[in-house]
């Protein structure tokens, strides 16, 4: 497989704080790498280093074995690194096919102007979304009518579309429910069967292990572990995500709680006690 970026000892600090430090992730062609980590563990500075929004200040990051330091959204596009955030930049009144070309529109020369060539776009937005298993036939409907899970789906095959090698998918199934988060994973391991390198942002560990190649954790930033999947199962990334041994030392500290007034708890009432026996 190729290698398609490689981001080593990166770190980045704004001001006193320091998002990330010493992260390294390796992505190659027809490969999902997933990053996996809780809220403030560095995922979002990471995304937005690769997706060239912000310059990293240690280390090295290599896109087809050439170091770059991007200054802005619109180099990493033009190296084939295509991010779908969270929120999906979608104008939700505008229908599917007009979200599918915003921002890269086509048209033709008409009377001296240029015209929006909207039947074209249509009959490639349809067979864009059909390329990639995606069942919706009518392109026109507002895109903010689609699930969740289908306006996921409409973007991944957009970036596909568009010339992607790299897609950077921010939490696509974070608001989603099972069946919905299903589908969007199916068309995710698409993108991966179409030769592209995925990273996957998640904090869903069996979401994760259900499609990743690869596991990065981060913890506060550094990194709390890096796994191929072969030498690692769903119960131990879980628990490496959950936080290991802060886990194990905080269900320590629960069973020998002294929670006075809990039932169970040293000294509380128990149903059969005098004082809970209803007076004559």
């Amino acid at each position: 497989m190729t290698e398609l970026l490689s981001l080593r000892g990166v770190g980045k600090t704004y001001g006193t704080v320091r998002a990330l430090e010493d992260v390294s992730l390796t992505l190659r062609s027809g490969e999902i790498s997933c990053v996996l980590g809780d809220n403030g563990a560095g995922k979002s500075t990471l995304i937005k280093i690769i997706a060239g929004l912000h310059r990293h200040d240690e280390g090295t990051f290599t896109v087809g074995g050439e170091e770059v330091r991007f200054d802005s959204p619109r180099q990493a596009l033009d190296r084939g690194i295509a991010t779908v955030y969270q929120d999906l930049a979608v104008v939700p009144l505008m229908p599917v096919w007009r979200n599918f070309f915003l921002g890269s529109e086509q048209g033709y020369k008409r009377w001296g102007g240029l015209r929006i060539d909207a039947d074209g776009m249509r009959a490639t937005t349809r067979t864009a979304l059909a390329d990639m298993g995606i069942d919706l036939p009518d392109v026109d409907r507002p895109i903010g009518t689609l699930s969740g899970g289908q306006r996921q789906c409409v973007a991944i095959a957009r970036a596909v579309h568009f010339g992607a090698r790299v897609l950077i998918l921010d939490e696509p199934t974070a608001a989603l429910g099972v069946k919905q988060s299903g589908v969007v994973l199916k068309y995710v391991t698409a993108a991966r069967d179409a030769g592209l390198g995925v990273v996957l942002i998640t904090h869903n560990p069996h979401h994760a292990y259900l499609v990743g190649d690869h596991f990065t954790l981060l913890k506060r930033g550094r990194m709390a572990g890096s796994h191929p999947r072969a030498e690692i199962g769903l119960e131990q990334l879980t628990t490496e995500m959950a936080g290991g041994s802060d886990l194990a030392e905080l269900s320590h500290e629960l069973s020998r709680a002294d929670l006075p007034g809990l039932p169970g708890a040293p000294g509380a009432p128990t149903p059969d006690s005098a004082e809970e026996r209803p007076q004559p």
